[in-house]
């Protein structure tokens, strides 16, 4: 049996990247494109792939046959759409939805992009249920394996997390993926 993906996977502004910096620092590499740059709201990268924000729609999916192996970053919505024919395991970020809207927030501010959003209050409860369905669906298939974490414990524990991680992964450096947990990069606390 070839060796699973690893998906990281989250709402946008959950920790997804800071969790693909640490899988790499701890000996699963990354497929990612590069194509998306650091920024003052990720100065060490978003590790993404350009494909993978396409799963949705029908078209090419041979890139998945490079993914065994490697750890890849998908959203929480897009899950739905990796095709059975692989074996997964998935870490599921969450964080405190108050502190989701705000980096999501003063994201959108830096790049000039505001007005047009739905209330607070709304737009958490959609983020919930979404959660909630991606949850419930990873859960439902035999090709999925789940592990949750929350991004403050990533931040405040990274040592016994990170742990975790390599137990359900299978032997990664614990304390080069701790290291990789940068505290300062948690800048909207409630």
């Amino acid at each position: 049996m070839s060796k699973p993906i690893v998906v990281v996977s989250g709402i946008p502004r959950s920790g997804t990247s800071l969790m693909m910096q640490a899988l790499d620092a701890g000996g699963i590499p990354s497929l990612s494109d590069g194509l998306r740059s650091a920024d003052p709201d990720n100065p060490r990268g978003y590790y993404e792939l350009e494909p993978v924000k396409k799963l949705a729609t029908p078209g090419d999916r041979s890139w998945l046959e490079q993914a065994p192996g490697h750890v890849i970053k998908v959203i929480h919505s897009l899950v739905r759409h990796l095709p059975t024919e692989h074996h997964y395991k998935i870490i599921m970020l969450h964080r405190d939805l108050d502190e989701v809207l705000a980096s999501q927030a003063a994201m959108l501010q830096r790049l000039g992009k505001t007005g047009g959003r739905l209330d607070s209050e709304r737009l958490k409860a959609i983020f919930r249920k979404q959660i909630e369905e991606t949850v419930g669906l990873i859960q439902s298939r035999p090709e999925m394996d789940l592990y949750q974490t929350d991004y403050r414990r990533v931040i405040l524990e990274p040592q016994p997390v990170m742990s975790e991680i390599s137990e359900f992964l299978g032997g990664l450096d614990v304390d080069a993926m701790a290291r990789a947990v940068d505290p300062s990069l948690y800048r909207q606390r409630r």
